[in-house]
């Protein structure tokens, strides 16, 4: 046996992080893998993207069961059968990053501003035209919108004189340079707001499921997962080509009915009540994004 036989065999045998002899291809004592090497640029790449985005077998796997059986993750990883399947907080953080990649690289608009025409858009260039959500404003529209304006950078300099010349600033802009500003900063903020609102979401099932004995961190699981999967369905239709409306309102649709199937499938109870409380979860989900979302937008004008 050569004298570099002999060094890997001994480097196998006693593991080089906390030095407890081991066998197999992890060490019994602290979990280090006794196979070691420097590992190269492919290998440190897939690590790092690993970090993020899940890609091993097992996201696969989750994904069929994700898609096809509402609830059905949940109810595996409250009864102890975790370890085939992807972890629920890198299942969510997985689709969650690539829908904000596709959302942000496919340049969907978050607000429509213009009609399309070249005339129209260069008078909304120029500050020449103001434009409300439903076509151009009148100008009487237009006067009753420049003193609404003018109330709201008044009320703003009574909180603070520093906010209030903020709102001037951005009142003054043209509304195209309005509109950049604000789909900054959805892009910039949004995904943080959405992330944040995913505890106050297990709150609310929590209330809706009082004295049925689960606990807080079970209500957070199952927001993990129906939130994951509405990420994937929302990333899905956004990479839909034009044309494909049908299956568009198909994926609609389950995305629509997924979430009281998956919460009668977690929770149990009769239809009629898991219906009930579906709706009182959405209203209450929608607000909250609503205000979380207009919060965001609201950082335009303290940057």
């Amino acid at each position: 046996m050569t004298s570099e036989t002999l060094s890997h065999h001994d480097a196998c045998a006693a593991c080089r992080n906390c030095g407890a002899a081991t066998a197999g291809n992890y060490c019994q004592h602290c979990g280090q893998a006794t196979h070691l090497h420097v590992p190269s640029a492919r290998e440190f790449l897939h690590e790092f993207i690993a970090h993020y985005v899940a890609l091993e077998g097992k996201l696969w796997k989750s994904l069929g069961k994700l898609i096809a059986r509402p609830g059905f993750l949940t109810r595996e990883y409250i009864e102890g059968r975790r370890v085939r399947y992807l972890e629920p907080l890198r299942l969510y953080l997985t689709f969650s990053i690539i829908f904000f990649a596709i959302f942000k690289l496919s340049n969907v608009e978050v607000v429509q501003f213009e009609d399309g025409t070249p005339a129209r858009a260069a008078a909304l260039a120029e500050g020449r035209l103001k434009d409300t959500l439903f076509g151009p404003a009148s100008p009487k529209q237009a006067a009753n919108m420049e003193r609404a304006m003018q109330q709201v950078v008044e009320k703003a300099r009574g909180m603070h004189p520093v906010l209030g010349d903020k709102v001037a600033q951005f009142a003054a802009l043209t509304p195209a340079a309005q509109r950049a500003a604000f789909k900054q900063a959805f892009y910039s903020y949004t995904p943080y707001a959405i992330f944040a609102m995913l505890p106050l979401f297990a709150l609310y099932l929590k209330i809706l499921y009082l004295g049925s004995g689960r606990r807080y961190g079970e209500h957070f699981l199952f927001g993990l997962h129906t939130n994951a999967f509405a990420f994937l369905m929302l990333s899905v239709m956004v990479l839909l080509p034009t044309g494909w409306d049908f299956v568009r309102f198909i994926l609609t649709l389950w995305l629509l009915f997924y979430l009281p199937i998956a919460m009668r499938r977690v929770y149990g109870g009769s239809r009629l009540k898991t219906w009930l409380r579906w709706l009182v979860l959405i209203f209450a989900h929608v607000i909250s994004l609503s205000s979380a979302v207009m919060t965001v937008m609201g950082q335009v004008l303290l940057a």
